[in-house]
């Protein structure tokens, strides 16, 4: 944090000129914080954005969903080796691709099976590669309605579908984005018992106080909830949902990948239990799995289209080799297509939490996260 230049400067010029209708975003080191509230939320500026403001976090959910999954291997009821067709039957022999650019038809058995530690890490062999027109990615995509959870079916039949898409690559081979967090939202359900919402209320909202993370808002809280926008082909904004609209009520498959919507402070109350070691939701080791690098060099370079070169922990990245001045060896977060992003740094105890409405034009954080980040670094 600097007195040169304020928060609220540095986002105030993304949204006076637009396409940005507002950000809320937050700058801390340990109990010291600063946050701003710029622009509205909605593009008509019809209410001005508060601190407290709502926001669909999109892949900021998972973090959350990947200490979820911890919580039950430290109280033994999965293992990190543990095979996820026990819990997840219909995954019990996926095929593999011969070849990632050949046809979907053309494969080959999985060597081994997919275990918990391939899902946490997102080496299942399922998910997106950096090239986006590969044959076996296309069904994957299908899977997925990021502004629509209401649109996408429910766990089971989710899962089905998923089983009938061959692997990219065998599992454990190479780290590929998204489906691995949706996995693990489902493999809570199967091990528990117990549905996604609900488990993550009772094991982790409940217990840091994030009163307003969750799957759905309530009508009560809507004054609150901002509208969501996607660029158009001119640079403008397109809005995709509305605070009645796809966030009013349980979807049929709580997305353990992008569903949840939440608030800066939540987000930086789950923050500090990282940094504090893990209490009350997950013991230091865990903390430790999570913001540990799991990536070989090779799956780092192949994965640098999302993650510029980093590595990646249990739900989000983790800078192993620092390219921008915001970048700290162990620095753990991640950002979300909606318009999201949030870190922190457990040498520093710094944490940065941006919250926008404006959904990211393909994998490379835009212009107004570089600026925050540039900031909250300086």
């Amino acid at each position: 944090m600097t007195d040169a230049t304020s928060l609220p400067d540095v986002l105030a010029p993304h949204v006076t000129k637009g396409p940005v209708p507002g950000a809320v975003a937050l700058v801390a080191r340990g109990d010291r914080s600063e946050v701003a509230a710029v622009g509205y939320a909605d593009a008509e500026g019809t209410a001005p954005l508060v601190r407290d403001s709502i926001f669909r976090i999109a892949s900021i959910t998972k973090p959350i969903v990947a200490a979820a999954v911890l919580t039950l291997v430290e109280e033994g009821r999965i293992a990190l080796d543990s095979p996820i067709a026990h819990w997840l039957p219909e995954l019990a022999s996926p095929t593999v691709v011969r070849d990632p650019a050949g046809p979907v038809e053309d494969v080959l058995p999985a060597v081994r099976p997919i275990t918990v530690l391939d899902v946490l890490t997102s080496r299942a062999g399922w998910g997106f590669s950096s090239d986006f027109s590969l044959p076996a990615l296309q069904p994957v995509f299908a899977l997925m309605d990021p502004f629509g959870p209401q649109r996408v079916p429910e766990p089971d039949t989710w899962l089905a579908a998923l089983a009938r898409i061959p692997l990219l690559h065998q599992p454990g081979e190479a780290w590929l984005y998204n489906t691995c967090s949706d996995i693990q939202g489902v493999l809570i359900s199967r091990v528990t018992g117990t549905s996604l919402p609900d488990f993550l209320a009772e094991r982790v909202f409940e217990p840091l106080g994030m009163k307003d993370t969750g799957f759905e808002v309530p009508a009560a809280e809507r004054g609150r909830f901002t509208s969501q926008y996607r660029p158009t082909a001119d640079g403008g904004a397109e809005r995709v949902d509305t605070p009645d609209g796809q966030w009013s009520g349980l979807p049929a498959f709580p997305s353990g990948a992008g569903g949840l919507v939440s608030t800066v402070d939540d987000w930086w109350a789950f923050a500090r239990m990282l940094l504090a070691g893990g209490g009350p939701v997950l013991s230091a080791e865990s903390v430790r799995m999570m913001t540990t690098d799991h990536l070989t060099l090779a799956q780092r370079t192949a994965s640098d289209l999302f993650t510029e070169g980093q590595g990646w922990g249990c739900g989000g990245s983790v800078d192993v080799e620092p390219r921008e001045p915001w970048q700290v060896p162990g620095r753990y977060g991640w950002v979300g297509g909606s318009g999201t992003a949030a870190h922190l740094t457990p040498s520093t105890g710094a944490v940065s939490i941006l919250l926008t409405q404006y959904a990211m034009a393909g994998p490379t954080p835009p212009r107004i996260m570089r600026d925050f980040w540039a900031y909250a670094a300086s």
